[in-house]
């Protein structure tokens, strides 16, 4: 199911977010939407679940306009701020987040287990989250949004803020998913991640610099290191070339 983004813009209070924005994301593929803190990718991600409308132009996962609510047990999205109940455990926020998918009981139990297992957190099923580390946190948000086994996943910052061995861990689960032909977009900060994916979409002040495969990417620079775009766009942004 690609997903196809023609000339989205968006605004908040007059203030432009996303400036004609065009890309498609292929089926079974991860994606990274890569930029600097206050870009846009939130944004982005929020138009592309149908959270939020676009100002100008449209998004459509092959045939069905975004926002679309029959969409949504197909999309499967983990936000920046774990969005976790503390006083339940493991395994009651599962359920929990089940019943809004509206799962069938029979299939959840197993479902339940596979997640779990997905995430290395089996173990603490019975634990209370706010007995969790940080770490746990994120891995249990992750198992909520692939719970429902979605055909596109939404990660938002997924990896803000966690030590780099967790870090690997959580890729490593991202590839994983994948296996399953899920399609993952996944935005981020942190340059170095671009290499985990497949796709990026470079995002810089709002505008779309780069889009292309990483390898592709990675040599048009001079380093192979993908910040050597961004270099790149701001120069010519300060010079007035290219924005």
């Amino acid at each position: 199911m690609d997903i196809q983004v023609s000339n989205v813009s968006k605004s908040f209070e007059k203030k432009t977010v996303l400036k004609d924005i065009t890309l498609t994301i292929p089926t079974g593929e991860i994606c990274c939407l890569l930029g600097p803190s206050g870009s846009g990718k939130t944004t982005m991600i929020r138009l592309m679940i149908g959270a939020i409308a676009a100002d100008n132009g449209t998004i459509h996962y092959e045939d069905v306009k975004m926002p679309n609510m029959n969409m949504l047990k197909k999309i499967g999205y983990m936000p920046q701020n774990d969005a976790l109940y503390d006083d339940l455990s493991a395994e009651a926020n599962l359920r929990f987040f089940a019943g809004l998918y509206h799962l069938d009981k029979v299939q959840l139990e197993k479902r339940i287990d596979e997640v779990l297992y997905l995430v290395n957190l089996a173990e603490y099923r019975k634990k209370l989250v706010k007995n969790f580390s940080g770490g746990m946190k994120k891995r249990l948000s992750l198992a909520a949004a692939i719970l429902h086994s979605p055909e596109v996943l939404f990660l938002d910052e997924p990896t803000v803020g966690i030590d780099p061995v967790l870090r690997r861990t959580i890729w490593d689960q991202f590839q994983e998913i994948k296996k399953s032909g899920t399609t993952i977009i996944v935005s981020t900060h942190v340059m170095d991640e671009v290499t985990e994916c497949d796709k990026a979409a470079l995002i810089y002040n709002g505008s779309l610099i780069q889009y292309d495969t990483v390898k592709n990417l990675l040599n048009k620079t001079e380093s192979g290191r993908v910040e050597e775009l961004f270099f790149i766009a701001s120069n010519d942004s300060e010079g007035g070339v290219g924005q």
